[in-house]
This record gives C-alpha cells, sequence and structure tokens, in this order.
C-alpha cells in the first residue's frame, strides 16, 4: 500500500490549478487514467460553491451521478478544501464574507497497487473577504477523500 511519490493527488490538483496550462498538466495526467477539471466559482454562499464544483464534476466525466459513493466523496472533499479557504468555518454570507475562486477537480489512484482504487481531490485557490471590493485576501485549501 505504498503511496506513489509521482502520484500524489493533492499535489497534483494544486499545481494543476495553479498552473498556467492546465490543460497540459492534466493531459500529462491522463497517461496515469486520472480525469480532471478546472473551473471558477465566486459568491457569497457556500452552497453555490458546491454546486458549481459538482456540476463541473458530474459535467466532465469525473464522477458518476448514479453511484451514491462518487457524489459522496466529492462533497467530502469539496467541504475540505472549503474549510481551508474559510479557515474552518464554512459560512459566508451570513457573515458577510464572499469568495472568488479557481478550482480543480481531479480523480485517480496514487497508489502503486491498483487495488487501492480511485481518490478524489478538489483543491480551491482565491479570494475571501467582505463583500467590498479590495477588502479581500488570498486564501487556498485540499480536500482528498478515497471514491
Amino acid at each position: 500500500m505504498a503511496l506513489s511519490e509521482d502520484n500524489r493527488i493533492g499535489r497534483h490538483a494544486i499545481l494543476m490549478l495553479l498552473s498556467d496550462d492546465s490543460d497540459g498538466k492534466l493531459a500529462n495526467l491522463e497517461e496515469l487514467n486520472w480525469k480532471g477539471c478546472t473551473g471558477r466559482v465566486g459568491s457569497m454562499d457556500a452552497h453555490k460553491v458546491v454546486a458549481a464544483i459538482e456540476t463541473a464534476a458530474k459535467k466532465n466525466g469525473i464522477i458518476q451521478t448514479d453511484v451514491y459513493r462518487e457524489p459522496h466523496a466529492l462533497y467530502h472533499a469539496i467541504m475540505e478544501a472549503l474549510h481551508g479557504v474559510t479557515r474552518g468555518q464554512v459560512q459566508l454570507g451570513s457573515v458577510l464574507r464572499t469568495v472568488g475562486l479557481t478550482f480543480a477537480v481531479l480523480r485517480g489512484n496514487p497508489y502503486d497497487n491498483e487495488e487501492e482504487g480511485d481518490w478524489i481531490a478538489v483543491s480551491m485557490y482565491g479570494t475571501i473577504g467582505a463583500p467590498v471590493k479590495g477588502s479581500e485576501h488570498e486564501a487556498i485549501g485540499l480536500g482528498i477523500n478515497h471514491i
């Protein structure tokens, strides 16, 4: 059950997120039979952030919607990443905070043994702060869950 040094899914999700060439980065990961996508979302509502990421994952074939464990694993990875962005308090509009985020979703097996199965990683980077231009700061979050 060794975690492959070259296949650290969280590291790749963050690099894909921050890369100027996320499509090129994803093309390299597809050689490992991994799937991924990137997108953007801005909102004062955490549920809109979750919905945007889930929609992107579904549209890009990263998760199967008819198998409960897949959207469930994605949801937990999203919430873990949001904990990082919001510093542990997943509240936005109710406490007058808004986010402008870029996100990446990555699915693959980070282990040497194929029987370990797929994992999913969600990374987010952007700004969070009061809903007043110039009253925000950078934040990053990462969530990883097994499928």
